[in-house]
């Protein structure tokens, strides 16, 4: 029997909810003052399992980048995508996040299925989608694709950190941190700073 599924943006109706490729999807630099908001897709291949995948929140900077490395090598494909941060100032951060996602999933060699993002929203597709609360610690693809996101945003912020090294983005990673403030009250913001967040308008 074919049970019922939505695709994001369309009348619901019934389809056949068939075995395929499943992407997972999420996110990473939601909160910074600074640097783009990033979001990573990826299809795992049942016939190379990793060890270890969990929500890049509770790895270590260590472990994650091993993860990195071998999710790389081992998945059927992977796509990471950006908004900047004008268009977060544009947009607001949602709509930015949301528009990196699609991105992401946009930049698959190969067409999944389903869908699997974390959270509670989901971004403009035309594919079969589901959004999972806490997906980044229930679903090895949204796991893979929340390490894929955070290494790639902290290497960002590494280059971030060599062209305005007055603020520490190496160390903070753009969160309004004590001394990332301290440094835009001195400093004022650099053109990586995200405009419409609140204390960054501050001090402009």
């Amino acid at each position: 029997m074919p049970s019922k599924k939505y695709f994001h943006g369309e009348q619901p109706s019934l389809v056949w909810d068939t075995p395929g490729l499943v992407a997972g999807v999420d996110e990473a630099g939601r909160g910074p003052l600074a640097g783009p908001v990033v979001a990573a897709a990826v299809i795992l291949d049942d016939l190379k399992p990793i060890q270890g995948l969990a929500d890049s929140k509770k790895l270590s900077a260590k472990r994650r980048e091993k993860l990195f490395d071998e999710i790389r090598a081992k998945a059927l494909c992977f796509s990471i995508a950006e908004a900047s941060v004008q268009e977060i100032d544009a947009l607001n951060i949602l709509q930015a996040t949301m528009l990196a996602m699609q991105r992401a999933v946009e930049g698959l060699r190969l067409k999944p299925h389903k869908v699997l993002v974390d959270g509670n929203r989901l971004p403009r597709l035309d594919i079969l989608a589901e959004a999972i609360v806490q997906g980044d610690a229930k679903v090895n693809a949204i796991s893979a694709a929340s390490i894929l996101a955070k290494v790639h945003r902290d290497r960002m912020c590494a280059v971030m950190h060599q062209a305005y090294p007055a603020y520490g983005f190496d160390q903070h990673k753009g969160y309004g941190t004590q001394a990332h403030l301290q440094a835009l009250t001195t400093h004022g913001a650099s053109p990586l700073h995200r405009r419409s967040f609140a204390p960054v308008a501050k001090v402009l």
